[in-house]
């Protein structure tokens, strides 16, 4: 079973008033490691990188947010493995996030490793790459308007694509024309549902799994469990199957894409494909590994059906997006959610919508503006 050993190494190049990093590793067995790599001012604390053995050289799969503390520490890390970043001979990004692709490019540059992607996330990093910032702003602000977002909220995008001004998330949450993921690398590989990554001594097979993101995969390691525990083999899951969260599902589309997409149900249908793959072991890039986890897809499948059973209530009376995501359940309560995290909320609220729609539970009242729903 994984032992848990926070290195006590310092880097050598430190100056002497600055405290050493000590990242806290672990050592899942079968040439698999895990760095707890840190997300600046996030309460998800830090993102899990696995360090995947290979004969022709250690891959990351994802890497962490770009951040000076997180690249410390990723380096730190892969130190007390007995890795330099130079030996890091590829990267597998479960999915285009932040906090998984954000450090991607710059281990490339220090290694010359490859970075491989689903390509329907990679069409996301070009298309964000290729637009300016105030593009992304334009789009925002009319699509909260649709959903009835308040002017109050709306405000602060039009002043930061006017201004440059800061929009009110924190320091490491997006700032005006910075905003996280703008000039995220683009991955030199595709990642293939169905097929074997290219592992020199591995046998990694990807399963495409979307809803969180467009092109989230999995990450399969058909090999027999270092602590011969029962089940099939090992699951890189990134953020798609989490022991104690639900990820959020929203909307990633084209501005000029008129396709109705159905992330949510996108979702769950993949959470019913690796329930029924019934790995040993997942390792997920958040909180910690664990084991059964049809258990845990059985659980994320009736708090969804629970969520959708709940909305479709609320939907006795006509509500716009916001008005539902303002009396949808959160961890805290809708005056305590920060700015940056309601947008979000809104988003998932509307792919809740979408799945309620598509089953015949709800439907959008005709002629309205801002857009309302009802239950059927």
């Amino acid at each position: 079973m994984p032992q848990d050993t926070p290195s006590q190494a310092a880097r050598p190049t430190a100056p002497q008033d600055t405290p050493p990093i000590r990242p806290h590793v672990t050592d899942h067995g079968g040439g698999v490691r895990g760095i707890k790599v840190p997300i600046p001012d996030n309460p998800l604390g830090h993102t899990l990188v696995h360090v995947l053995d290979t004969d022709r050289g250690p891959v990351l799969v994802d890497t962490g947010w770009d951040d000076p503390q997180s690249w410390d520490t990723l380096v730190a890390g892969l130190g007390a493995l007995g890795i330099a970043v130079a030996d890091i001979h590829g990267v597998v990004i479960t999915h285009h996030h932040p906090d998984h692709h954000g450090l991607s490019g710059r281990v490339r540059d220090a290694s010359g490793a490859w970075i491989a992607m689903h390509a329907a996330d990679t069409e996301v990093v070009v298309r964000t790459r290729a637009a300016e910032p105030g593009v992304w702003f334009d789009y925002m602000s009319g699509k909260l308007a649709a959903a009835g977002a308040p002017e109050e909220h709306i405000a602060p995008l039009r002043a930061a694509r006017s201004g440059g001004r800061a929009l009110p998330h924190g320091p490491r949450h997006g700032r005006g024309p910075h905003l996280p993921g703008l000039r995220a690398a683009v991955p030199d590989r595709e990642i293939v549902p169905g097929e074997l990554l290219p592992l020199a001594g591995r046998r990694l097979r990807a399963i495409w799994t979307p809803g969180h993101t467009p092109g989230h995969v999995c990450l399969h390691l058909e090999e027999r469990h270092p602590a011969n525990l029962p089940g099939n083999g090992r699951l890189f899951s990134g953020d798609h199957l989490l022991p104690g969260i639900s990820p959020h599902v929203g909307l990633y589309e084209h501005p000029e894409d008129t396709r109705v997409t159905d992330p949510l149900g996108d979702y769950l249908d993949s959470l019913e494909r690796i329930g029924r793959l019934d790995p040993a072991e997942v390792l997920p890039a958040h909180q910690h590994a664990f084991t059964d986890a049809p258990a845990r897809v059985r659980e994320l499948l009736r708090h969804h059906e629970d969520r959708l059973t709940g909305l479709w209530e609320l939907l006795a009376e006509p509500l716009t997006p916001w008005v539902l995501a303002e009396r949808m359940e959160w961890n805290r309560p809708w005056e305590q959610i920060p700015y940056g995290s309601r947008t979000i909320a809104v988003s998932e609220a509307e792919a809740h919508l979408r799945r309620l729609v598509k089953q015949g539970r709800a439907e959008a009242v005709p002629g309205s503006d801002p857009v309302t729903y009802r239950a059927l």
